[in-house]
């Protein structure tokens, strides 16, 4: 039995693909992984993934790990086992309420993670309930960004501590020197200046506006193309507006692109853009916004909008620019045309959006911060 490890509890675990599979994973792989053990879920292809881990995982038979009583006699037996004094759970909703467990088994240090949608699950009672159970068992509550922690706390009533653990970027992957000349030559899009949006076609992300206001963008740049990179259930309605529009020989979208090609679509692009606005009264809203802080680390400038905490990923004027009414076609067209009307402030901004990611938000910065959390007197 090795002491002092921790275990992670997760429903999100790769090879299942999203965003909190990418953060779980991430996050442990810049770990010491003699410290790690996993309790996750199945997804297709576990076995073979699960053979090139440095640390144990342990599958329950099921696609979805719930806070049954089975779950909770599986977590209390492996920490058991293993000699854990740390837990994390990689989404604190709703496997956190096995917190209380674990503590009774002498898991002396309880963490779980928040993703940004909790932020609308504590506007509805029962949820709210349910969450402030949750605090309740842990010793820390992690959270994004500021704007879901202004959410978050009134919500949660002190039932714990609250401490920033926001996704990392990975600045080996995304750099300046990620080359798009592929792309560009895929979709034909040459020497032109182009402006990439890299993001699930959901109208939240704003690609509405920016191809409602690309023919103003055309009356200054006639040969700039706009590249919309992902799919989503408004792909359609998209491609109906540039239709409409007479804009198919300056718009192009991609459709779905695996995660390992991203870097080089972003490398494609001299602007990036994604004007992000808030919907349903607040329930559909940015929780923090990482493509800027990819496009970012690739070098781009971007042009981000106010939902949420997507203000929180650029540092308007210095690493892009937030529109402060992504709704308005108009206001999205006039901050893509001033990056491109001047390309010198444009490529000082993608460096020093560089140099910030590498300082702040890079995975290890992060897993810096997670292993703070884990054990406050570590160094």
């Amino acid at each position: 039995m090795s002491a002092g490890r921790t275990l992670v509890v997760t429903n999100d675990f790769p090879p299942r693909q999203g965003g909190i599979q990418t953060f779980v994973a991430a996050l442990l792989e810049r770990r010491p992984p003699e410290s790690l053990v996993v309790l996750a879920s199945r997804s297709p292809g576990w076995e073979r993934y699960d053979a090139q881990l440095p640390y144990p995982v342990v599958r329950q038979r099921t696609a979805v790990l719930l806070p049954t009583p089975a779950t909770s006699r599986a977590a209390v037996a492996l920490a058991a086992e293993h000699g854990c004094d740390t837990a994390f759970f990689g989404a604190a909703a709703p496997l956190g309420l096995i917190a209380p467990a674990l503590r009774a088994a002498g898991v002396r240090r309880l963490v779980g993670a928040t993703h940004g949608h909790e932020t609308g699950w504590v506007a509805l009672p029962g949820a709210r309930q349910l969450m402030r159970r949750i605090a309740g068992g842990l010793d820390v509550l992690t959270y994004i960004s500021d704007y879901t922690r202004t959410h978050l706390e009134p919500a949660l009533g002190g039932r714990t501590r609250l401490a920033q653990l926001s996704p990392g970027v990975d600045v080996d992957r995304f750099t300046p020197s990620a080359d798009g000349r592929a792309v560009r030559r895929r979709h034909g899009l040459g020497e032109a200046p182009v402006v990439v949006c890299v993001s699930r076609l959901v109208p939240r992300k704003g690609q509405d506006a920016l191809v409602a206001g690309w023919p103003r963008v055309l009356a200054r740049h006639p040969d700039a193309r706009l590249l919309l990179v992902g799919g989503g259930p408004d792909e359609g309605r998209l491609r109906r507006a540039v239709a409409d529009r007479g804009l198919g020989g300056s718009v192009v979208l991609t459709g779905p692109v695996p995660p390992a090609q991203l870097p080089e679509h972003y490398a494609a692009g001299d602007v990036f853009a994604m004007p992000c606005r808030t919907r349903r009264g607040g329930l559909d809203v940015e929780g923090l916004g990482m493509v800027y802080l990819e496009a970012a680390a690739v070098g781009l400038p971007v042009v981000a909008g106010t939902s949420g905490g997507a203000p929180e990923a650029v540092r308007d004027g210095e690493t892009g620019t937030v529109v402060a009414d992504p709704r308005s076609p108009e206001a999205v067209a006039a901050a893509v045309t001033a990056l491109l009307d001047d390309p010198a402030r444009a490529r000082a901004m993608g460096a020093a959006g560089r140099a910030w990611v590498e300082e702040r938000w890079s995975w290890t910065t992060i897993a810096a911060d997670l292993a703070a959390l884990l054990d406050p007197g570590e160094d």
